[in-house]
């Protein structure tokens, strides 16, 4: 399968792992896939009272220049472990 599909098919099979990821997987799944659909993290950095938006924004940039196609094979990868157990 091309990458963009198997990206696809990682993001379905996320939803129905046995078991749900921690939180630091949860940033990982989620700086990877914003990584890979909208590049680099853009904006400003959330107030300090908004602790997820501003962990979920730290997640993100902290994929700054990594490529949209190595984001999604990192998430590919991550899915494939937490798949695992």
């Amino acid at each position: 399968m091309p990458l963009r599909e198997d990206f696809e098919a990682a993001q379905t099979r996320v939803k129905g792992l046995a078991k749900a990821p921690s939180t630091d997987q949860l940033l990982d799944l989620y700086a990877l896939y914003k990584q890979a659909t909208a590049g680099d993290v853009s904006g400003s950095r959330p107030g300090m009272m908004d602790f997820k938006g501003r962990a979920k924004f730290d997640a993100w940039a902290s994929r700054k220049g990594t490529t949209p196609d190595a984001a999604m094979v990192g998430y590919i990868a991550l899915v494939g472990r937490l798949a695992q157990g």
